[in-house]
Order: structure tokens, then C-alpha cells, then sequence
């Protein structure tokens, strides 16, 4: 699933709000805060006097063995709860929110920003521009350093958050702050090196856009990076090599072009003899290319071990390739045949049909299986080859109409909102359900897509 930051506390980009109460979501069983009497709703003020700014800040300050919490309640009353615990207990407590003093959003200008590349209209939070370090640092989202203020610098050195996850495109200097519309760009070097000098890490992307970074660019950039490589301590941990996508509610007059076939084979062409040079030089390829360019490219994935331990597979790096791992572990040991026959459909973005088709031949050799794979383009954002994490709903609803579903769908995950079923056009997964006629079951994985075409899984829909 996919996350999406809260529009309830969003600042501007270099900006935060005074903390505001952390609003209780959660409380595991057996905790502390179960013993306490927490509830969902209940609102976190302080520990020890001090307000959490966010979930960081929440993680420190718990590890003190002795602790006083002021808590207010839903109905407006307000307690003090003084407890002692060892250092390495956790309150049990979960939040509605990761960021309590509000959303850092960016200052940049860049003509591939995919948030400016969607129509108006939807939920205020699809439009918020996260470049906030915090939540690189929790959740591996990408920032490009250009809004931090001195205080913000201090505090990742002082908490030692790492590693962060940037978004680099290029390292020269013009380029990189002609990209993203931004003279505090140009400084990526230096930042890279501040890094380095205190040991802290990056996992670094380059969006590449061709006629723009490609080429020349593209290969100093990663040359530079990979001199932040070398070490027992590397400040640049790995870097992902990702086209650039566009939609057609792109702005007029970006001078941006899409990655064709011809540009994604150019482009292995270029990365891969350099992966061999980090190879023998960093003793690991240290840039990837995301499973995109060789989908596009019409080219055959690259065996699992040249992924290493995957470090940007959230990015796309690998990612097919894993599934395609994990769907082989899951189909390893497949019964002859199933006492009740099934017909499944199995719906994936186009892009990754192909790759998956083996899987599904292999599934369809049990007697009594039958899935059907569909590869749906995107009419939504004007793709006809597009990833399953950017399908919609109502790319499902024009693109399933009148086809063959069998006697249910299967639907992955990825398409919905991280926390709540709603695809990416505000469509709701109920809405879907409603208007198609099979059941709509989702899946989370390979093991509940074999275990949905044998019939070993409860059903829910």
C-alpha cells in the first residue's frame, strides 16, 4: 500500500507549527499503555514536560525510565500519570499522525513534480509536497535537502538520523538547481560531503528526463556519488536510476519527453558498464536501475543477486524481481490438482503483465485453476504502460467493463491508500466492489494469490 501524508497539519516548506497534542490511535495489547488505561482518541500533551514534535521525538523521549505524561481526554479532562519502567520498554502507544508541529513541505519548482501533474479536484492531501527529513528518516520518503534550516541540520547530526533518503537528479551544480527551479540546489556536493564528515548515510535517486540529465549528466552524477561510496562508512549507501513519468495533466511547455523503449535500452546501456566499474571499485554495483527500464526496454529482469539486499526496493529496484522470487517459493510445491474448481482474474498494471505471465502458466497447470492475467494501461493519467501502483478506479471500472472476470477478482494492494481503501482517483475499493460483477478480493502478497487460485484462503468480499 501506498502512504500519503495528512493535509490536517501541514506547514509550509520550511516552516513548523508549535506541536500539537498526539492523537492516540492505537494501544497493543499487554502494553503499559493498556495497564494505564489509554484509549484511542486520548491526546498525548508531554513527556516530562516536553511536547513531542513527532514520532521521533516520541521514540526518545519514552526510552527514560522514569516518566510523567500529561494526557488529555476526549471528554476535555486532563490527567497526570507518573510511571517508572526500564529503558527498553515501550509505551505501546500508536498515533494518528507521525508529525505533530506539522507537514515540511517543499519549495521547489521541478517540471516533473508528479504531484503537479494531477487533475483538481481530489482530496487536499494528494496535492501536499512532502519534502519533510522527518519522514524520510521513518519512512524512506525522498527529500532533496533544499528547505532544511540550520536547526533542522543540527538535529539530524544530534539524533544521528540516518540513513535519509535524497533525491538528487544531478550533482552538477546548474543542473541540478535548473531541475528543481531552486538556487539552493547547486549545493548537493557540499551537503553530501557534511554527511560524510559525520558519518551519516543517504540512499540517493536520480529521476532522469531525457535531454535533460540523461547522458554525460547522468554518468557524472552517479561517478560523484559513488565517490561518497568507498569506506567502511559511506556516506552514499546505493543509488536508484528512474525514468521520469508524466501524465496528461503535465503543465504546457515543461519540454519534458517520455521515456521511450529506444531511450530505456540507451540508458542499461550506459548504467551497466558503469555497475561493473562500482563493482570492482566499491565491491558493490551501488547503482540500480528500476525494474521500469527493463520493462520498457522490452529486456529480460536481472537475476535476483545482481540486487544485492535490495536497499531501493521501495523505489521500484528489484521490486518485480523479488515478487517474482517470492511467487516461486509460493508456487514451489503445487498440489496436481484442487477438489473445486476456481476461475480467478488477477488485474496488474501493463507494464509488469509480461513478466508475470510464467506464474500465472505455472498456477493454470493445476487441474481445477484457471487465472486469468489482465494488464491494464492507465486512461486516468494517460499511460499505456504504467506500474499496478498507479492504477486507479476508475482505470479498473473502463478497463475490466465487459471482460471476463471469472467468478472473482483478485486485486493487489498497492493500489490503495495506505490505512484506507481509496484508490488514487478517490474512488473507494466499495465503490468498485459495487460496480463490478464479481467479488473483489485483495491481496497482499504471492502467498494469498496462490492461496486465493487454490482456495486455501477465507474469502471476505
Amino acid at each position: 500500500m501506498w502512504n500519503e501524508p495528512s493535509a490536517a497539519l501541514a506547514a509550509g516548506p520550511s516552516q513548523a507549527r508549535q506541536p500539537q497534542p498526539a492523537v492516540v490511535a492505537t494501544v497493543a495489547a499487554g502494553s503499559i499503555a493498556e495497564e494505564l488505561g489509554f484509549q484511542p482518541g486520548d491526546r498525548l500533551l508531554s513527556l516530562n514536560g516536553i511536547r513531542p514534535r513527532d514520532l521521533i521525538d516520541f521514540q526518545v523521549l519514552q526510552s527514560e525510565e522514569d516518566l510523567v505524561l500529561e494526557v488529555l481526554d476526549p471528554d476535555g479532562s486532563q490527567h497526570r500519570v507518573e510511571l517508572e519502567k526500564d529503558w527498553d520498554e515501550t509505551l505501546g502507544l500508536g498515533f494518528t499522525e507521525a508529525l505533530f508541529d506539522g507537514l515540511r513541505q517543499c519549495n521547489n519548482q521541478c517540471p516533473f513534480c508528479f504531484i503537479d501533474q494531477q487533475p483538481p479536484g481530489h482530496r487536499r492531501s494528494l496535492y501536499l509536497k512532502d519534502d519533510d527529513y522527518r519522514l524520510s528518516f521513518l519512512y524512506g520518503s525522498y527529500l532533496t535537502l533544499t528547505n532544511l534550516t540550520a536547526a533542522d541540520w543540527q538535529r539530524i547530526e544530534e539524533q544521528r538520523l540516518s540513513p535519509l533518503f535524497v533525491s538528487v537528479h544531478a550533482t552538477e551544480p546548474e543542473l541540478r538547481s535548473r531541475l528543481l527551479g531552486n538556487p539552493r540546489a547547486g549545493l548537493i556536493l557540499e551537503q553530501l560531503q557534511w554527511f560524510a564528515e559525520r558519518r551519516l548515510q543517504i540512499h540517493a535517486q536520480v529521476v532522469v528526463c531525457p535531454g535533460f540529465n540523461d547522458g554525460p549528466a547522468l554518468e557524472r552524477t552517479l561517478t560523484d556519488l559513488a565517490g561518497f561510496g568507498h569506506g567502511d562508512w559511506p556516506a552514499v549507501l546505493s543509488a536508484a536510476v528512474v525514468p521520469v513519468g508524466l501524465t496528461r495533466f503535465r503543465p504546457a511547455g515543461d519540454r519534458l519527453q517520455p521515456v521511450d523503449p529506444a531511450v530505456a535500452r540507451a540508458v542499461i546501456a550506459q548504467v551497466e558498464p558503469l555497475q561493473a566499474g562500482f563493482q570492482r571499485d566499491l565491491g558493490s554495483r551501488f547503482a540500480w536501475l528500476s525494474d521500469e527500464w527493463y520493462l520498457m526496454a522490452g529486456m529480460p529482469l536481472p537475476p535476483r543477486d545482481d540486487y544485492e539486499d535490495l536497499p531501493q526496493r521501495e523505489n521500484g529496484v528489484g521490486s518485480i524481481r523479488a515478487f517474482l522470487e517470492e511467487l516461486e517459493a509460493a508456487t514451489r510445491a503445487l498440489p496436481a490438482a484442487i477438489a473445486r474448481p476456481r476461475r480467478c482474474s488477477w488485474v496488474v498494471g501493463r507494464i509488469v503483465a509480461q513478466a508475470l505471465q510464467p506464474v500465472v502458466d505455472r498456477l493454470n497447470r493445476v487441474e481445477g485453476v484457471e487465472l486469468l492475467l489482465i494488464g491494464l494501461p492507465s486512461p486516468y493519467w494517460g499511460q499505456d504502460q504504467v506500474v499496478t501502483g498507479l492504477l486507479t478506479g476508475s482505470d479498473l471500472l473502463e478497463g475490466l467493463a465487459g471482460r471476463d472476470l471469472g467468478d472473482q477478482l483478485l486485486l493487489p494492494r498497492v493500489m490503495l491508500r495506505e490505512g484506507a481503501e481509496v484508490f488514487l482517483d478517490d474512488l473507494s475499493l466499495e465503490d468498485v466492489r459495487a460496480a463490478l460483477p464479481v467479488p473483489v478480493q485483495v491481496l497482499g502478497g504471492a502467498d494469498d494469490l496462490v492461496a486465493m487460485c487454490l482456495g486455501s484462503r477465507g474469502e471476505d468480499a
